[in-house]
């Protein structure tokens, strides 16, 4: 009996269109990334000279439009759910974190020191004001 050889063909993976899969996702990603960090809320800082904090490893930031609405990391809240928000991050990160006030130049002084003051009786001693840099 004899058996016939079967001629077995090389397969081989044509790279092509996982490599250009590859491509659009890094494309994806690096523009998906760049975008601003809170699009939707319009606050108008106010300018000033000063230098830089240095970012902690929990940083809060706390938006305040001119019409006085509230926003933490992008969401709208009410100053009590504020004030629960931040019992909670200072007890995960016992007090080190930076809480970041981005209030609009508009806004009434006594809103930003409520703030100011839910973040503190809270736990969190650690406060910057963003503002936008002097020319």
């Amino acid at each position: 009996m004899r058996f016939q050889n079967r001629n077995k063909d090389d397969v081989q993976l044509d790279m092509t269109p996982l490599i250009d899969v590859v491509f659009l996702l890094l494309i994806f990603f690096m523009l998906s990334t760049s975008l601003s960090v809170n699009p939707g809320i319009k606050v108008d800082l106010p300018k000033a000279s000063a230098e830089q904090v240095k970012k902690k490893k929990i940083t809060l930031r706390v938006a305040i439009e001119a019409s006085g609405r509230i926003y933490l990391e992008g969401k709208k809240l009410s100053l009590e759910e504020l004030k629960k928000h931040f019992l909670k991050t200072a007890k995960k990160s016992d007090g080190d974190a930076l809480v970041v006030i981005e209030a609009d130049r508009k806004v009434y002084h006594g809103l930003v020191v409520k703030v100011m003051d839910a973040a503190k009786t809270s736990g969190l001693n650690k406060l910057a004001i963003a503002t936008s840099p002097e020319k």
